[in-house]
């Protein structure tokens, strides 16, 4: 079984089901169907594991909940694509092993799981309304439609475009795309017949549609105008989770995650090479970069504004999450800007991670905003270790020691961000722990003097 330590702060102590209740309170029920609870902890698992958490979390997670209805002996192990469960009911042991989907939760589709999740946590929650809520999630439709599903990518792929390149016909260049890429993306949604071969496909088609352009005489810089539409299908999240969890020992799910990866850059790459070869270009052609575009001072910030309103829109974000989401994204590039002009952009992204997560955690917890995976999880996708790492093998294919030096820097990007995260992760800990003790020694203190003065 895997270690139970993780990313994520501890939540507040689980009370026990045994505890009087306090009036006004709904009583646990005495008897649970240990059936039920079986059925309920492996599609906690599975929504958990479609929420791309860490899978060390998904298993402590499991076992709290099952504690708290009373099932002590519980044993879980997690995988990123299944989770198998024990159950100990007092008499008999029930086992199940379920599979887990692949395709990621959208972000109001995750505050829902994270919000049943810490019901299911005090043990209040009736088992089967959970099983309920559960369903009803998976049925979840975009806030926002086809539309805003269409628009939003749009908008996000021109907002990181300014972060990369902002030149006029860059741009135009992301807007043409992403609305290609989208509308791809809607016609394989809900379904699983072209979700492997999709990447490919969508990266054949930008690339081929960039280099016909480029032909015709078009001031377009290929390197980076192929990038910002491809950006939803970079495993820029997965490659840091991986790192995450190889740093916690879960060499199993770590080594999995990363190596899907890079098979996923590779195959985004072999796409972009077919499209160029379709024109009649030579993987050569993939490594060209224009040096004279002009950058604004502005025009990041910009980008990153404008990419925050194309998430919210495209991953239907949940209500009252803009204003939260946006502030972490700006906070999370600011520091890794500032970073980069001190330090350099190898590690720039320890600081932009380092910022984000405990954001994340004290928005929800401090701040009862959403989830800190509704907030934290975009500013993978701005960091962009994906992305960089696409560019890396895209040199490969036309220049060998280059893109293997490309491949070094992506490791020591990708091991910033997730030590970023770690420590983020433990600062705001920390932080918290330190805040809490030191409240309650002032309340101590108050208390003490307030006796003192009285005759």
């Amino acid at each position: 079984m895997q270690t139970e330590s993780h990313i994520n702060p501890d939540p507040p102590a689980t009370p026990s089901r045994n505890d009087a209740a306090s009036p006004g309170e709904k009583q646990v029920p005495a008897v649970i169907e240990t059936d039920l609870l079986l059925e309920f902890l492996y599609r906690m698992g599975q929504a958990y594991l479609a929420c791309g958490e860490q899978t060390a979390k998904v298993e402590l997670t499991l076992r709290r909940i099952a504690t708290a209805y009373g099932m002590r002996k519980t044993r879980v192990v997690a995988f990123p694509t299944a989770v198998f469960i024990s159950l100990f009911d007092g008499t008999s042991e029930k086992v199940t092993l379920a599979e887990s989907e692949t395709r990621l939760l959208r972000l109001d589709q995750m505050a829902s799981v994270y919000t049943l999740g810490d019901a299911a946590l005090t043990g209040k929650l009736d088992v089967r309304e959970g099983l309920d809520r559960l369903a009803t999630i998976r049925r979840q439709q975009p806030r926002y439609g086809k539309l805003g599903f269409i628009v939003g990518h749009t908008i996000l792929v021109i907002g990181l475009a300014s972060v990369l390149m902002p030149t006029v016909y860059n741009l135009a260049a992301a807007a043409a795309l992403g609305l290609i890429v989208a509308l791809l993306k809607l016609f394989n949604r809900g379904g699983s017949v072209m979700s492997v071969p999709l990447p490919v496909l969508a990266a054949t088609t930008v690339s081929a549609l960039v280099f016909l352009a480029t032909r015709y005489g078009l001031p377009i810089d290929p390197l980076h105008a192929l990038v910002p539409p491809l950006v939803t299908f970079l495993p820029g999240a997965m490659l840091t989770l991986g790192m995450v969890e190889l740093a916690y020992g879960d060499m199993v799910s770590g080594s999995s995650r990363l190596i899907a990866g890079f098979v996923q850059l590779i195959l985004l790459a072999f796409g972009l090479g077919i499209g160029a070869a379709l024109i009649g270009y030579t993987p050569e052609a993939l490594v060209y970069a224009t040096e004279n575009a002009v950058t604004l001072p502005w025009s990041g910030w910009a980008g990153v504004l404008v990419f925050g309103v194309g998430v919210y829109l495209h991953f239907s974000a949940p209500r009252n999450s803009f204003h939260w989401l946006i502030l972490v994204l700006l906070f999370a590039f600011g520091a890794q800007r500032l970073a980069t002009f001190f330090i350099g952009s190898e590690i720039s992204g320890f600081f932009g991670t380092l910022v984000a997560t405990p954001m994340g955690y004290l928005i929800q917890l401090r701040f009862k905003g959403p989830p800190a995976a509704v907030t934290f999880l975009p500013s993978f996708w701005l960091l962009v270790p994906g992305a960089l790492g696409l560019l890396s093998v895209t040199r490969m294919m036309s220049n060998r020691m280059a893109g293997l030096d490309g491949i070094v820097t992506v490791v020591f990007v990708i091991a910033s961000i997730a030590l970023g995260t770690l420590v983020g992760a433990s600062l705001y800990r920390g932080l918290t722990e330190a805040f809490g003790a030191w409240q309650l020694q002032l309340g101590r203190a108050e208390t003490f003097f307030r006796r003192s003065d009285k005759p």
